[in-house]
């Protein structure tokens, strides 16, 4: 029979905490995306974060967490029953085995499912319908995440009544937060629209600069913050193992960051602060799966190896030639793998905490090569269903509704065109009759004190 436990308020708080917190990533991201954009495009790429917090925040409800983590269509562990909780009927009472209230984890794992549609549309700036847009968020977050979040997160109950997915249960891959039904996903899924899409107009002949970098330092920063309730949160207790999962995500993040402004100082003569805005994204990214699994030192290798390896992955767009516009495929996909692939090596069997009960070893614990294969299984079935059904879904998208806005209001500015609306207005404005006219100021316009700086 199994243990009735009574609702701890400690826990509910946390869990509720760390949903805040993960939500306000998605606004963070907006910010960080917006930044790294021309001024034309800020709107656009800011909505279609926003977007995906409407139409998955709604989804979720319906049927995103039934299908998440409702127990498995015959058994399978390939999907949840998608009416076993719609509409979360079911879980207004609590489950006598846990500490929390459900609905405080539907509520922290929306977030999740949220955050993970709007990574993937910074692949597609610039150029991407926002009709378009809104229909992959809606059939990607259906077909794609609600299906590997059960994978990867849907744990079997102990007297095997309910059945989870096959990765957490028969796999048997660890992955903390997210490394392989985020990361790896929607990196993944950014490569398949990326090159369904195809590249913006002038990508790699015209220069495409960061706009805002203000921004884009602001967006890390609130990505760094909401991600200590991304990871910590996921012990789902406010415990030893959350205290471990927040003092991991700083190390590894801080680790990262100083290894991409290495890579920029003797690669390029420069650190930059694009540089440590991407490399604390790519330790953020890179220890998410790991952040239960190693120690603090392991945490500070496996974040610079992710710094690292992503300040120089995201190069590779230009060699072959698909134009991942703010590099979701380099951060996200290549962090997730190295994040996802070296809890294979630097899982620490003392991360549970009671000697009694080892937790998983990697090789250098002494685990061998087992732990690794779970992991490779795990991020590489993820990687290639991810890719399939996005690329599938991309496609069909552009032979129905398609995915172009027209090449003169690409040019011209997607903002205006998809939104009517502009990020800055910086032009003088003038008042005639009550009617706004904004005009264009030559020299002869200029007052005498502004004629003598321009002469010059």
């Amino acid at each position: 029979m199994p243990m009735i436990l009574e609702l701890n308020s400690g826990d509910t708080a946390w869990i509720l905490t760390s949903a805040a917190l993960v939500l306000l990533m998605t606004p963070g991201l907006a910010l960080f995306y917006g930044g790294m954009v021309r001024a034309k495009g800020v709107l656009n790429m800011m909505m279609m974060s926003f977007i995906s917090m409407g139409v998955i925040g709604v989804l979720w409800v319906l049927f995103g967490y039934s299908m998440a983590f409702g127990n498995s269509v015959g058994g399978l562990g390939i999907i949840g029953d998608p009416f076993e909780f719609a509409g979360l009927q079911g879980l207004l009472t609590n489950d006598p085995e846990a500490t929390y209230p459900a609905l405080a984890f539907v509520a922290f794992q929306a977030c999740f499912a949220i955050i993970t549609v709007a990574l993937v549309s910074g692949a597609i700036a610039d150029r991407a319908s926002f009709g378009a847009w809104t229909v992959f968020a809606i059939l990607w977050g259906t077909l794609v995440y609600f299906p590997a979040a059960h994978w990867v997160f849907a744990f079997s109950s102990d007297d095997g009544s309910v059945v989870g997915g096959w990765i957490a249960n028969v796999v048997g891959a660890i992955d903390f937060a997210g490394g392989t039904a985020i990361h790896i996903n929607a990196g993944t899924a950014a490569l398949a629209l990326a090159l369904v899409v195809g590249p913006r107009i002038g990508f790699g002949t015209k220069p495409m600069r960061p706009h805002n970098m203000t921004l884009v330092m602001l967006g890390a920063a609130l990505l760094w913050f909401g991600w200590f309730g991304f990871n910590a949160g996921s012990a789902v207790a406010a415990n030893g193992l959350a205290s471990l999962a927040w003092v991991n995500t700083l190390a590894a993040t801080a680790a990262a960051m100083l290894g991409w402004l290495l890579v920029e100082r003797f690669r390029d003569g420069h650190p930059t602060s694009l540089g440590a805005a991407s490399g604390i994204v790519a330790g953020l990214v890179g220890i998410t799966p790991a952040a239960g699994a190693v120690n603090p030192v392991g945490a500070i290798i496996l974040g610079a190896i992710a710094g690292i390896a992503c300040a120089y992955a995201v190069g590779l767009k230009y060699r072959l030639g698909y134009d991942d516009s703010l590099d979701v495929v380099g951060v996200h996909l290549v962090g997730g793998l190295v994040g996802t692939l070296l809890i294979g090596f630097l899982a620490d069997p003392a991360t549970s905490g009671d000697p009694a009960e080892p937790a998983a070893a990697g090789l250098f614990y002494g685990g061998g090569f087992d732990q690794l294969g779970k992991q490779a299984i795990g991020a590489f079935s993820v990687m290639a269903f991810s890719f399939i059904l996005s690329y599938a879904i991309a496609w069909v998208i552009k032979k129905t509704i398609g995915w172009r806005i027209s090449s003169v209001d690409e040019l011209s500015g997607i903002d205006l065109a998809e939104h009517s609306e502009a990020g800055y207005d910086l032009s003088p404005v003038y008042y005639t009759n009550k009617v706004q006219r904004t005009l264009v100021l030559t020299k002869d316009d200029m007052p005498e004190t502004a004629k003598t700086g321009a002469s010059k």
